[in-house]
């Protein structure tokens, strides 16, 4: 059988052909330094009026921040952690049950991007699940291994509780209700995206995920403790984040960029490849419910400039997002201005 996924056991002596990007797209990796100063945003702090400032702070200068002490159970995290890996771990037979590349299923195993579209791939396998409501997709998840049901209904649970507080500190810190974007977005959706990056014989060459911005309202990410592989784009250039031990990295995605008229940036994130050992992270999504109508919040277009974006539903954009490639010089957000 022709194997479908990197996670697939062969070794690679050097990058097959179709994942080599061209001079112009690569990474660059010497010209990549660490952020010195990510915002790291401790949420057991008692004085919330200084929680939402560092917030607002942070989806302003940077578009991301790092959070600790999230209340996210520790032992959840690292469940969570183990049984992705014990998963990635299974024969290819095993695994290749749940392959696909229809981006439209709500339980996939799939590689890359978007297989059929790209002209070059990306090193990453991935496991795509749907995680809202969970009565409703658990019984599709994977039931190898064992644990993986039980271990990923708690980890969602905990992180979708974490993702909508730390909505409620972005609408304050817009000046809004605290509980704004939670309305406007609805009932939201919550997708996880289990991504594994195997060791990459020549990773200066390809990408695991190139520049994006995130098509959701917000991403919560779980980074490999041991192996750093993000690097976001900062003042026009890539900087890598290291990874903080019991923290994740929040990200701010197109729809709040498009709420907040543009105060607050969707930021610019890829994942690079390392030659020396897999990596692993988990990204988890809250989106909005399919017929919520984003727009900028009144409040914010009411200083001259007037709405930066158009109205449109999820669906219309989500249905955008899907049929573009990942990598564009300009972020499906742009094709939604007003103007």
């Amino acid at each position: 059988m022709q194997a479908k996924v990197l996670s697939s056991g062969i070794h690679h002596t050097s990058l097959p052909p179709s994942y080599v990007r061209p001079e112009s797209e690569r990474p660059r990796l010497s010209q990549v330094s660490a952020c010195e100063d990510v915002p790291v945003i401790d949420l057991s702090s008692p004085d919330r009026h200084d929680t939402v400032h560092r917030v607002g702070q942070a989806c302003k200068s940077y578009g991301f921040f790092q959070v600790i002490n999230h209340g996210v159970d520790l032992e959840a995290v690292k469940k969570m952690a183990e049984v992705a890996y014990e998963f990635f771990g299974l024969p290819v037979e095993e695994k290749m049950k749940l392959y696909s590349e229809d981006p439209s299923k709500t339980v996939r195993l799939s590689t890359s991007f978007n297989v059929n579209k790209e002209k070059v791939h990306n090193w990453r396998d991935y496991l795509r699940l749907h995680c809202y409501p969970l009565h409703t997709y658990v019984p599709e998840w994977p039931s190898n291994p064992p644990s993986f049901k039980d271990t990923v209904r708690n980890y969602c649970m905990e992180v979708r509780e974490l993702g909508q507080r730390i909505e409620e500190y972005i609408s304050e810190s817009l000046g809004l209700e605290k509980d704004y974007i939670k309305k406007v977005l609805g009932e939201q959706g919550q997708h996880m995206a289990v991504n594994y990056y195997p060791p990459c014989p020549e990773p200066e060459l390809t990408f695991g995920l190139p520049g994006h911005t995130d098509p959701n309202a917000l991403t919560i990410l779980l980074q490999d403790v041991h192996v750093s592989g993000l690097q976001v784009l900062k003042d026009g250039k890539w900087v890598a984040i290291k990874p903080q031990p019991d923290a994740f990295v929040i990200n701010i995605g197109d729809q709040i960029q498009a709420l907040s008229n543009g105060v607050y940036k969707s930021v610019w994130h890829r994942a690079v490849v390392n030659s020396e050992r897999p990596r692993l992270s988990v990204a988890s999504f809250l989106c909005p419910q399919d017929d919520a109508l984003i727009s900028p919040a009144k409040p914010l277009t009411e200083d001259g400039r007037g709405a930066i974006y158009r109205g449109y539903t999820y669906a219309e954009y989500y249905k955008k997002f899907w049929s573009r490639d990942l990598q564009k010089d300009i972020s499906c957000l742009e094709l939604f201005k007003n103007g």
